[in-house]
């Protein structure tokens, strides 16, 4: 079904309507905005007009004094600086913004009748660095902790929130109190939670959050000071005690605060063996009647702690000990080098023996029966064609 055309009465109307609200608006009415700005920052206003009618524009503060007629100054406030005039707008600049610049600004324009246009300036208070309160003394174990964070200078008033480590903690109860100069507010919370022995020296964080801090933070930090009973253990220096040699018992109190005192005892014995701040129980030369058990008892104002320790003397036979395990090995790398060298020694005199050297003399039979050298020579020379080799072996 095709689409039916409206009404033409009802085309008329519209159109009447439109040219009538166009000739309903002012178009000398100038035009503002409200503005938010953090005290100590700067704020800008901005007036427009489309039609100035041949007129100039003005702005006022809230106790309609003039600051601005067009491009001229009207009030010595330094902090007052002309941005922009025309004769369509006029924009001037606050610095260093005060709660007590808040208010309605008014930006006129002198026509007839005159026209005017409101700005609201709100100026934020920015929050004081919050404080916490209950902390100072020693909270002791499983006790309630209640805590106080304060934060004031705050408009509006700011928001504080918890957390203890990484969790966060839930306020019991907030207050906010306005400030003695009737702008600005103090704003209170207070969380309260059990502490046990792992939260001591736990962080605790207050943190504001405020429209003013832009999207920064302001907070405080808290450690924990939790008193809780102490814990000992008895560790002997050396290890593994032998007769004859020194022992040391020493007794490691832990606990917030730590021991302070500490009593040595040995199981059977009616007489104490030590009472004292010293934690270290001291045996000069071990003997095998020194085997048993000892108690150690720490003490500290919150409390005291048993540990013992059962001391079983060995006999004075050296245990092997590294250095000792190490010589060893050296002195057999030597003997196995000594043996190395004699079998060395005992296959060269074989090898010498079956390899025997062989010289050959030629000694003149009958040299030695001559009467004189002339003779010897001649019955040398005789001999020596004829005689048989003599030889003669070394070894």
């Amino acid at each position: 079904m095709p689409p039916t055309a409206p009404p033409v009465g009802l085309v008329l109307l519209l159109i009447l309507g439109a040219a009538e609200g166009n000739l309903s608006r002012d178009v000398s009415q100038p035009t503002t905005s409200d503005e938010t700005v953090v005290a100590g920052g700067t704020v800008v206003l901005k007036c427009q007009v489309e039609d100035p009618d041949d007129s100039s524009l003005q702005w006022s503060n809230p106790a309609q004094q003039t600051l601005y007629f067009g491009e001229k100054r009207a009030l010595r406030d330094n902090r007052i600086q002309l941005e922009r005039s025309t004769p369509n707008e006029l924009t001037i600049s606050i610095s260093d913004v005060v709660l007590s610049d808040e208010g309605e600004y008014t930006c006129s324009i002198f026509t007839m009748p005159v026209r005017t246009a409101k700005a609201l300036v709100t100026v934020l208070g920015i929050p004081q660095k919050p404080q916490i309160f209950g902390h100072e003394q020693p909270i002791d174990e499983e006790k309630i902790a209640r805590l106080t964070c304060r934060s004031s200078g705050s408009k509006p008033a700011a928001q504080l929130r918890w957390k203890k480590g990484n969790k966060e903690l839930k306020a019991e109860g907030t207050e906010v109190v306005e400030d003695s100069n009737g702008k600005t507010f103090t704003v209170s919370s207070r969380v309260e939670f059990r502490v046990t022995k792992e939260d001591n020296d736990a962080e605790v964080t207050c943190t504001v959050d405020h429209e003013s801090l832009q999207n920064s933070e302001r907070s405080t930090t808290q450690k924990l000071q939790v008193h809780y009973k102490p814990t000992a253990k008895i560790e002997p220096h050396p290890q593994y005690p032998r007769e004859g040699e020194k022992l040391q018992l020493q007794c490691d109190g832990q606990g917030n605060p730590v021991p302070q005192e500490f009593l040595w005892e040995k199981e059977g014995s009616d007489a104490p063996l030590q009472l004292s701040s010293d934690s270290i129980l001291i045996f000069p030369f071990l003997n095998k009647s020194d085997s048993g058990t000892y108690i150690c008892t720490a003490t500290s104002s919150m409390g005291s702690v048993i540990a013992k320790y059962n001391l079983d003397v060995s006999d004075a036979s050296p245990v092997p000990s590294t250095s000792s395990t190490y010589h060893a090995v050296i002195g057999g790398v030597v003997a196995v080098i000594v043996f190395l060298l004699l079998s060395l020694l005992i296959v060269l005199g074989h090898y010498l023996i079956r390899h025997k050297g062989t010289y050959l003399t030629h000694e003149a039979k009958g040299s030695d029966d001559a009467p004189d050298a002339d003779t010897a020579i001649i019955n040398a020379e005789g001999g020596q064609a004829g005689g048989d080799d003599k030889k003669e072996y070394f070894i």
